[in-house]
């Protein structure tokens, strides 16, 4: 199988301050930055975010005045600490313009509820940590309890386990996208 490569393509990461879950950041940045995207952490400040495990990560930007045409994909961090985003306007706003430009819109563990909860799921198949499927169903997604599922721009995955094969499927849709863009022109 050939390498996917991303140069120049811009992933706006969301974390939570507190409580994110390590390896749902640490593996899909370390694989999109192996296909040479540039990634951007965003937080709502700029003090360092401490995951469940430890890590702590310092945010490039706060999401005030970020636009959605600057990124090519917004990918969503899970862990507990992702309920800080569920009913989120800043996020919620910046999730749904990402999907209306056609660009890659992710989210993992718990952090599909945000999803949710900005109308981006209604009708669309979705995963998510189990114990947010019955919100999920609630909300209008079609859950599967598949590790990755991926419908149309949106890919949801249902926890740590799937962080790899999370990031490895946001990198094929983004690559995916640029290709169709780059035909269109």
């Amino acid at each position: 199988m050939a390498t996917i490569e991303l140069p120049g393509r811009k992933i706006l990461f969301i974390l939570q301050p507190r409580n994110f879950r390590d390896e749902e950041y640490q593996m899909p940045r370390a694989i999109l930055e192996n296909a040479g995207a540039r990634v951007i952490v965003a937080s709502v400040s700029l003090a360092p975010a401490k995951g469940m495990l430890g890590a702590l990560v310092t945010p490039d930007a706060v999401m005030d005045g970020l636009n959605a045409e600057d990124f090519d994909a917004v990918l969503l961090v899970g862990g507990v600490g992702s309920s800080k985003y569920w009913h989120h306007d800043i996020v919620h706003d910046l999730v749904r313009e990402t999907n209306r430009a056609g660009k890659v819109v992710s989210a993992i563990c718990l952090a599909p509820v945000t999803l949710a909860n900005a109308g981006l799921l209604a009708g669309k198949r979705a995963t998510a940590y189990p114990s947010a499927a019955n919100f999920l169903k609630w909300k209008g997604a079609s859950y599967t309890g598949n590790s990755v599922e991926s419908d149309g721009n949106i890919i949801t995955a249902n926890g740590p386990e799937a962080a790899e094969e999370f990031a490895q499927a946001v990198v094929a849709k983004i690559a995916s996208a640029s290709r169709k863009t780059e035909n269109k022109i």
